[in-house]
């Protein structure tokens, strides 16, 4: 991909403020509004703010004990342009741009505890194998009138009435928001976002839409993250709220980010696809890093206090550490389709993910497994929910506790990164105490 230019703002006269922007370890993104002149230097020039910055917490706070922020001086780093360049921001009223950046020392080395940087890494480590990994993400939402305590769907623009009953594969359920969707898709366009299908789903006003596949791992992550930003603003536009909260109401389901990936080798050929509907046995060692992680990295696939509300079984999510054939009720499945399209689908991450982590979490313990050769345990078959399985951590305390000291992620994310995301959920974990419910709820409504 081109570096970004000063060109496609010269081309487009009408944007007049930018957004220099990155994502800190909650996917949240932190950064600067400046005029164009500004902008045009930070091309050349990246611009800067501390270290600390990418590790706040939920709230936006310092995290008190970290050495990024008093023990070091709270240091600048220097932050230059992604190869995105220019995003345009049309849930803002006057004509603005965005300008995704990632963060890097002053003698040009990347900062490691970049979530941009994390899967970066990972990308460059299938590179050197001759490998490709081609990923794919399906966003869960939903569309909320927050307008009082009582969360609830909105007023369809089309009825003006308010219909409080999930409707799976609804398309009444759909064209009810028809003009905010018209308005999603045109955005995504001019975004070059590549969405694919819109589904309504199990939840009241909750729906899913498919992100095309991409043969680049960073271009998928930037597409979640960005489509997430952009989804959350048009819904304000429109009058109300979009959540990618895992657990927004207790009666029904939560939502995730669904990973599909496949690989490919030096010419092409996806190197699952054995021309049956098994899959090679490379799938299956991939399979097996990607359990043989699962535990330890519960925490980047869940990592809110809510997100855990989401885990439990009955309720459309995995809690079991296993896989299968064409099972939605397995943490890790291959779906059924054309062999050239063999591919897994890891279906642990909630919506709050920052998709950055989670798809570096997913494709580093793939790489591990294709390295290493881990055999998975056999496949179920049934209902996981009803099975004698291995679970994954239950609580948010227990999840930090096998990130912090697993064995396995050193091997996928950088000590630094490791040490700063520990930190990061502990003064979380902490601070969650004093919120009531309804708090929690609205923290997290907006933030994630």
């Amino acid at each position: 991909m081109p570096a970004p230019s000063a060109d496609w703002l010269h081309e487009r006269p009408q944007i007049r403020t930018i957004r220099a922007a990155a994502c800190d370890v909650n996917g949240v993104a932190r950064g600067k509004r400046m005029p164009i002149p500004s902008a045009i230097k930070v091309l050349k020039d990246g611009t800067r703010f501390p270290f600390s910055a990418l590790n706040v917490d939920i709230w936006g706070e310092d995290i008190a004990d970290s050495p990024l922020v008093f023990e070091s001086g709270d240091r600048d780093a220097i932050l230059y342009p992604t190869e995105r360049g220019f995003v345009p921001m049309p849930w803002l009223e006057a004509p603005s741009a965005l300008l995704p950046i990632w963060m890097f020392h002053e003698d040009g080395r990347p900062y490691e505890g970049d979530p941009r940087h994390a899967l970066s890494f990972i990308q460059k480590r299938f590179a050197a194998l001759g490998l490709t990994p081609v990923v794919a993400v399906e966003l869960e939402f939903y569309l909320i009138d927050d307008s009082t305590r009582r969360l609830q769907i909105p007023i369809s623009p089309r009825s003006g009435k308010r219909r409080d009953a999930a409707e799976v594969l609804s398309i009444r359920a759909l064209d009810a928001f028809d003009t905010f969707f018209t308005d999603l898709y045109e955005a995504c366009e001019v975004m070059d976002i590549p969405s694919d299908t819109l589904i309504s789903e199990a939840g009241i006003g909750q729906f899913e839409v498919n992100l095309m596949h991409q043969a680049d791992a960073l271009k998928a992550a930037d597409d979640a993250w960005l489509f997430k930003t952009l989804v959350k603003g048009l819904a304000r536009k429109h009058g109300f709220a979009a959540s990618f909260m895992a657990k927004p109401y207790e009666d029904y389901s939560g939502n995730g980010m669904h990973a599909h990936f496949s690989v490919l080798d030096e010419a092409g050929n996806n190197i699952f696809n054995n021309g049956g509907p098994e899959g090679t046995e490379t799938l299956l060692h991939a399979i097996g890093g990607c359990l043989t992680a699962l535990s330890d990295s519960t925490l980047i696939f869940a990592p809110h206090l809510n997100s855990f509300e989401r885990l439990v079984p009955d309720a459309h999510a995995p809690s079991a550490i296993c896989w299968a054939y064409d099972n939605r009720t397995a943490a890790v499945r291959v779906p059924s389709g054309p062999p050239a399209a063999r591919r897994i689908e890891h279906r642990v991450a909630g919506g709050d993910v920052n998709p950055y982590l989670a798809l570096a979490a997913i494709l580093g313990a793939a790489l591990m497994g294709i390295e290493d050769k881990i055999v998975p345990p056999e496949r179920i078959t049934g209902n996981a929910y009803e099975q004698d399985l291995p679970q994954m951590p239950s609580n948010w305390a227990s999840a930090i506790h096998a990130f912090e000291k697993s064995p396995v992620m050193p091997r996928i994310f950088p000590q630094e990164l490791i040490d700063n995301f520990v930190l990061t959920k502990r003064q979380e974990l902490r601070d969650m105490d004093d919120l009531t419910k309804s708090e929690q709820t609205e923290l997290y409504l907006d933030t994630v």
